[in-house]
């Protein structure tokens, strides 16, 4: 404590039985707002006052540093940059490891050693033969859920400008790629190399004008009729509905039923 930085007598606060805080003024230019505070305290049957600690603290219009914050706190999307590692912590809600798989739990998108083999009586892989490689965990039930609520929120969901101008849905083009597992319900990648989503994930619902079925027609934009395979079954069109509505009926509307332009 340097006695030019030290100002007037502030106010003095009893902190315990002969224990007493004594603040003053700090005249530093760098700590403007902040106070010196001197502890002074007596012993019991002693005359004697002594300095117990002086230390400088904030005042109540004290500029402060913001309150820290974890680093994991801190992240945003797109913070990870080239080099940098952000390993999934071990008790991260969005996955769950392999071995707890049940049911729908997770993505059970398993590797199976017979997926090459000529064999047609393999069947689909089980839980006990090799997940897919180098993968111990999946997303969990959580960590699905939330990755379709944060994508069908983004641009490329159907709520959008680009989305309402479409002439049709991601659904019926023939660039839509669907994804695997219980995502491949709602989602899929653009693979059109004109569209403005491609190489992103897009809503079944989503839409654009490089929809690979739209046609111009005096001066308005439409979508080729679909071609129907009616040899293999029976079409059987509902009251109020058409062909054409029932086949390109998107399957969001089974999870998001207020999906599409017109939510």
């Amino acid at each position: 404590m340097r006695p030019e930085f030290v100002g007037e007598h502030l106010e003095a606060v009893a902190i315990g039985d002969r224990v007493v805080t004594h603040l003053f003024a700090c005249l530093d230019r760098a700590y403007i707002g902040w106070r010196w505070a001197v502890t002074v305290a007596r012993a019991p049957r002693s005359k004697i006052i002594t300095v117990d600690e002086s230390e400088l603290l904030p005042g109540p219009d004290a500029l402060l540093a913001p309150a820290w914050v974890p680093w994991h706190d801190r992240l945003r999307p797109g913070d990870v940059g080239i080099g940098d590692l952000l390993p999934a912590s071990a008790d991260d809600e969005r996955l769950v490891p392999f071995v707890t798989l049940d049911g729908d739990d997770a993505v059970t998108d398993w590797f199976s050693p017979h997926a090459d083999s000529e064999d047609q009586d393999a069947g689909p892989a089980e839980p006990s033969e090799l997940p897919a490689p180098g993968r111990v965990r999946a997303l969990s039930a959580y960590g699905r859920d939330d990755t379709a609520d944060r994508w069908y929120d983004t641009d490329h969901g159907p709520r959008t400008p680009l989305s309402h101008a479409a002439p049709a849905h991601c659904i019926s083009c023939g660039f839509f790629i669907p994804l695997s597992g219980g995502l491949g319900r709602v989602f899929g990648a653009c693979a059109n190399a004109y569209a403005p989503d491609d190489g992103r994930v897009v809503s079944a619902d989503h839409g654009c004008g490089a929809h690979s079925e739209s046609i111009r027609s005096g001066g308005a934009t439409l979508v080729a009729t679909p071609v129907i395979d009616e040899f293999g079954y029976d079409l059987v069109e509902l009251p109020g509905v058409s062909v054409e509505e029932t086949v390109f009926e998107p399957l969001s509307r089974e999870v998001y039923p207020d999906a599409g332009p017109e939510a």
